[in-house]
């Protein structure tokens, strides 16, 4: 009887194989054959998976923003006792990758991010996977505002779109090394703070952030 293939984990195992590769090359040098190659598997194996090279990008791309969002939904669960402001705080921390186990993920997904400027699947699945993660920025938004006195209303939907653009520009800057981590942190500190002082009237909305990119 022919073994059964797991098609789902052999997916995984391919788009582990492109970011690899995107990381060392960028997406240009992302090749079938080359991801087949470190996938370990054959060429028919990684077109049975995927009929196209934007196919198999789509679905890498996904599988990373999965990745991000999981490590997100964690830590607002790991810590169910934390304010609603905290837990906005850890959850930016965590999707700028900031931290040095996460830079190679970074690298790779600022080159999804070009990429998905010229091309349209691309952009649809990050599209979608900023939608998800604004959902939940702007619920912590409106909750760490609950109850407080405020002198001007913040837009928990603004504010969520203005913190997701913040996090992927000090991404960037880190990587170009125009930032260094910490001060990218001190950057994204400050502004969740001015978000809660220049708007609420003691008492203010309790935020701690960790202190700094690698603090747990």
């Amino acid at each position: 009887m022919p073994r059964q293939v797991d098609h789902v984990s052999r997916r995984r195992l391919i788009a582990e194989a492109v970011c690899d590769l995107a990381d060392e090359r960028g997406l240009e040098g992302v090749t079938l054959r080359d991801v087949a190659a470190r996938a370990q598997v054959s060429m028919g194996a990684v077109q049975r998976c995927f009929r196209t090279k934007e196919e198999m990008l789509v679905f890498a791309l996904g599988h990373i923003g999965e990745r991000i969002i999981e490590r997100v939904r964690a830590r607002l669960v790991g810590s169910p006792a934390q304010s609603a402001g905290t837990a906005l705080g850890h959850a930016a921390t965590e999707i700028s990758l900031l931290r040095e186990e996460h830079r190679a993920e970074a690298r790779v997904w600022l080159a999804f991010l070009a990429q998905a400027a010229v091309s349209e699947a691309l952009a649809k699945t990050l599209k979608a996977n900023y939608a998800t993660l604004q959902e939940a920025f702007t619920r912590l938004i409106s909750e760490a505002g609950e109850g407080a006195d405020y002198v001007v209303p913040p837009d928990p939907q603004r504010e969520a779109r203005t913190l997701l653009a913040l996090a992927d520009g000090l991404t960037a800057h880190v990587l170009i090394g125009h930032l260094t981590p910490q001060e990218a942190h001190d950057v994204l500190h400050a502004h969740l703070v001015r978000l809660w002082e220049q708007q609420v009237r003691p008492p203010r909305a309790t935020l701690n952030l960790p202190n700094g990119p690698d603090a747990r």
